[in-house]
């Protein structure tokens, strides 16, 4: 079953920061780093994420976000909106003002902290799929919820027509070769995990939602595109020239070292919001090393404006 507006994109998704700018969303970066994203190649932008720092944003604020990032991408790329929340009736409102704002799906994850069973997980994808206007990503990280998606909540969840892709962030690409080939047909496939992304789309994965993409879009989405191109040598090329920043920064989309790299690219301001804090020195000086290939002009074809 599958969505009437079901989304068809493949390839590198940016998981956007949230640019602050004196404790307030900063719109006019925000606008500037879409316009960067979509001139750089980028295949889509998810905002709200734990990468853009949506679990600390106010509600008016998410919806900032959603509609400046919209009217930024002006319908050249899509835009998905993370609603995810652990109440049900909070993921539904949230997801149901995205449509409103003009997003083009919703990335949900699995409830986190209530640490929901395989029915409760079902019920909670159920009752979103009734309210949904968006067709529905689902996010799946135990590190971060406690909670899987286990094989008999996948065949549930394949009966939820707005239920369009799963993106697995483990990082394990073993997980994906053990899906059922019905579930892997049902299904788009996404990864949350830079370091395997390659590794991923040669299983047959579909795409990457990428916090790396923030500071380096060009480089992911040429990656994405070799890999899922079978040029595997040459994104495994990409890649090896991206390891080094990439292990500095990390796989847990932390949006701090994202906004140093940023700030030490582009010049964007890296405020973040507490229980977050800028990054220390020690931190500065390994991703001030690491960006050191990127400093010229390979840092990206095109050049970001404000």
């Amino acid at each position: 079953m599958t969505h009437p507006n079901a989304l068809r994109v493949r390839g590198a998704i940016a998981a956007m920061i949230t640019p602050f700018r004196k404790g307030a969303v900063d719109q006019e970066r925000l606008r500037a780093l879409v316009e960067w994203q979509i001139a750089n190649g980028i295949a889509g932008i998810a905002v709200c994420t734990v990468t853009g720092e949506g679990p600390v944003l106010a509600s008016d604020e998410r919806s900032v976000v959603v509609s400046t990032a919209v009217q930024a991408a002006a319908g050249r790329i899509p835009v998905i909106a993370a609603t995810g929340t652990n109440c049900t009736a909070t993921t539904i409102e949230l997801t149901q003002r995205a449509a409103d704002l003009g997003a083009s799906a919703a990335l949900v994850t699995v409830p986190y902290y209530s640490k929901p069973g395989p029915k409760g997980i079902v019920h909670h994808f159920e009752q979103l799929g009734r309210a949904s206007p968006l067709p529905l990503i689902v996010e799946t990280d135990p590190a971060r919820t406690a909670s899987d998606l286990s094989e008999v909540v996948l065949e549930k969840l394949a009966d939820i027509s707005p239920i369009h892709g799963i993106c697995d962030a483990v990082g394990d690409v073993r997980r994906l070769a053990a899906i059922p080939i019905a579930h892997l047909a049902r299904f788009r496939w996404f990864t949350g995990n830079d370091l395997t992304a390659s590794a991923f789309a040669a299983q047959g994965g579909d795409g990457l939602i990428s916090p790396g993409a923030n500071i380096l879009p060009r480089l992911f989405s040429s990656m994405q595109q070799s890999a899922q191109g079978g040029n595997l040598a040459g994104a495994l090329a990409i890649l090896d020239r991206l390891m080094p920043l990439l292990k500095v920064v990390g796989t847990d989309r932390d949006p701090v070292c994202i906004k140093l790299a940023l700030r030490l690219l582009r010049g964007v301001d890296d405020e973040v919001r507490l229980p977050l804090v800028r990054a220390d020195r020690e931190t500065e000086a390994a991703i001030t090393a690491a960006l050191e290939p990127f400093l010229g002009r390979q840092a990206a074809a095109i050049p970001m404006r404000f």
